[in-house]
């Protein structure tokens, strides 16, 4: 960011009357300076330096007025239609807490932030528990089929937890970061007798000492020194920028945050911690707590199990190494966190970002050396070829495939067409991918958040024909759960409904149908028991019945096959062998669109598309027995003698 602060909107005109008495026209808006665009109006990516710039300039601001909502001018590039967002403030009541996020979450969301003045002092769970479900329930009857999605971090958690009790029978989302419903277990619990009788010259330090808990300045200060071999003196005096900043911003406050305010923000975090706790059991409402590990505050991961244990559709996320202030990390990103987590209502999805692609590609390496994966394609004049050479460039492109099982086959495919062709695959994909807060519990399986943060969906003909519009890459498996949960001696075998299900909607967009095959599950894993196994086991039979009961169905009928009962299969690693993809031959829609509306046509199309894709399946199941390096041991001895595991190890002759 080039100069001071962005443009602060108050959302008085886009409120009720009950809610705009709580954000006067005045009250910043009026006096925060623009900030500086292109001429094509682009705001850069927030930094570090700009929260703290922000937050001092309203945290320090003389301001007797009330608590009010701000919407930050820089995140107006939203979707029609945007879920509500809620930023509720931690104990500083600055408001800003989202600030490096803004860019990003303005894409997806309205976004309202609250912001408590430093000489304010409402009680917790009168006015300001009242003031956000006002506003919660204005919104609500306003648009009443926009969810409202409410963000806390710390106190603003608890805010969040009080308003949801408050507020079951309005659609909501929670986000809770670090919540203070622990604080009886906070170092700062401990402090509380001892305030009241420190002498003044020591009451003037507890300011800093607690901002810098709330940014991990020890932690930070341990790991410079560790990493540095420095002095302690010495690395005072060479600590990164960050935490150099911090320094200098909690200077800057030390003079707005006097003992007698610390003293009242205190009071208010028991109210909160109090009022939360009392009234969790009355909360409904989906919920995220993302937990940090290193919180010299409050024990957040061992806080985040218990809340998942009480609150009936919660799912943790935890972030082993990141501080109490878990939204101004640099590599932490709210919206990726969102998409992995797979708690956004609206069906289609931005694509994901460069960092996203980047992160992605980055912590999936370690499958390129597990899996050495060898695509090939079909080139026009039905030549196969080691690539993607074959794949066309311009969407939208179906890709119609098979499941191995647990479907973890999509997983290294989607990466490399990000590597070697930069193209991103949406893969449409089972509910239950994305239905994450589910009473009977499942394994978590974290490779596959990464799907999630590339942009999959659940399957649908609604999400279909918004992702062909938008002439996405789409993976399609007509097979679905019954292919990836299949019984021991179904490998590579079809397990397709009898409906050319997708052969229209290809057609309407003139899409280009890509049939493909990917084979080398049984090289890494061994079913030892499938569902036949686990139904003669009272209790697992008794756990299969429960998660199909819960998961939803897309159909309860493949093709006279039994229906897709839902259940983990049993697994035996393997010494790790090799993946195998083909891509078959385009096969083009265009222009034949009246054509397949006929149901014989279209049903012909179908069988074709499915014959593609079985001999893709048969071509690689022959020609893997001809590979020198299908094992990792060959492909280590190969990788040994050249560019290590950055060199592309060779496979069987392609004719």
């Amino acid at each position: 960011m080039s100069t001071l602060l962005p443009y602060l909107s108050p959302v008085v005109n886009r409120t009720t009357t009950a809610t705009a008495t709580f954000a006067p026209r005045t009250s910043i808006a009026a006096t925060v300076k623009p900030h500086t665009t292109s001429k094509h109006h682009q705001v850069q990516a927030a930094t570090l330096h700009d929260y703290f710039q922000q937050s001092t300039y309203l945290l320090t601001k003389p301001d007797n007025g009330p608590p009010r909502w701000f919407s930050p001018l820089e995140c107006a590039s939203r979707f029609k239609d945007s879920p509500l967002l809620l930023t509720l403030p931690g104990i500083d009541g600055n408001g800003h807490a989202l600030l490096l996020h803004y860019q990003r979450l303005g894409q997806l969301f309205d976004i309202w932030c609250l912001h408590i003045p430093t000489t304010d002092r409402t009680p917790f769970s009168v006015d300001l528990v009242k003031l956000i479900e006002t506003t919660v329930r204005s919104e609500s009857y306003r648009r009443p089929k926009r969810p409202i999605y409410i963000v806390g971090e710390s106190m603003g958690a608890c805010l969040a937890l009080a308003v949801a009790a408050r507020s079951p029978d309005i659609n909501l989302v929670l986000l809770l970061a670090n919540p203070t419903t622990s604080f009886s277990k906070s170092q700062v619990q401990t402090l509380l007798p001892i305030l009241k009788v420190m002498p003044d010259q020591l009451r003037l330090q507890v300011p800093y000492l607690m901002m810098s808990l709330m940014a991990d300045v020890p932690s930070r200060m341990t790991i410079a020194i560790a990493e540095k071999g420095l002095p302690f003196q010495q690395t005072l005096i060479n600590l990164s920028e960050d935490v150099a900043a911090w320094f200098s911003y909690i200077s800057g406050l030390a003079d707005v945050f006097t003992i007698e305010t610390i003293l009242w923000k205190i009071n208010i975090l028991v109210s909160a911690y109090d009022h939360s706790n009392s009234h969790i059991h009355k909360v409904s409402a989906q919920t995220l707590i993302l937990s940090s590990g290193r919180d010299q505050l409050l024990p957040n991961i061992v806080e985040g199990q218990r809340l998942c244990r009480i609150l009936p559709k919660c799912q943790t996320f935890t972030f082993s190494h990141r501080g109490h202030a878990l939204f101004l990390e640099k590599d932490v990103d709210l919206v990726t966190v969102i998409k992995e987590a797979g708690v956004y209502r609206r069906a289609v999805l931005l694509p994901p970002s460069q960092l996203e692609r980047r992160n992605s590609v980055d912590s999936l390496r370690w499958l390129d050396v597990a899996t050495s994966p060898v695509l090939l394609s079909t080139l026009e004049n039905e030549k196969i070829v080691r690539g993607l050479d074959g794949i066309p460039n311009e969407g939208p492109v179906l890709f119609v495939g098979h499941h191995n099982v647990l479907g973890f086959e999509v997983i290294p495919m989607i990466r490399h067409f990000m590597i070697e062709r930069n193209i991103n695959l949406r893969m449409l994909g089972h509910p239950l991918l994305f239905k994450k807060f589910k009473e009977v519990k499942a394994p978590y399986l974290e490779p596959y958040d990464f799907l999630g943060a590339m942009g999959a969906v659940p399957v649908s003909g609604c999400n279909m024909y918004e992702l062909f519009s938008m002439k996405s890459h789409v993976v399609l498996y007509p097979g679905g759960v019954r292919e990836g949960l299949h019984r021991k001696g179904e490998e590579y075998k079809l397990f397709w409904p009898e409906q050319a299900e997708f052969i229209r909607m290809a057609a309407t967009f003139g899409a280009k149908i890509v049939p493909f095959g990917a084979v080398g599950e049984d090289d890494f894993t061994q079913l030892v028991l499938d569902y036949d196994d686990q139904m003669k086991i009272p209790f697992m039979k008794l756990y299969m019945e429960a998660l199909t009961n819960e998961t939803v169905k897309l159909r309860t009928d493949v093709g006279g096959f039994a229906k897709p009962d839902m259940h983990v299969p049993g697994l035996l690693p393997k010494v790790p062998g090799r993946y195998y993809y083909l891509f078959g031959k385009p096969i083009e829609t265009q222009g034949r669109k009246h054509e397949l509306r006929n149901r014989e046509k279209a049903e012909e199309a179908y069988a074709h598309v499915k014959c593609e894709v079985e001999k893709c399946l048969a071509y690689l199941l022959k020609r893997r027995q001809d590979d020198p390096y299908r094992s990792i041991i060959a492909r280590f001895m190969y990788q040994a003698t050249h560019d290590g595991f950055d060199s592309r190890v060779p496979t069987f002759h392609i004719n």
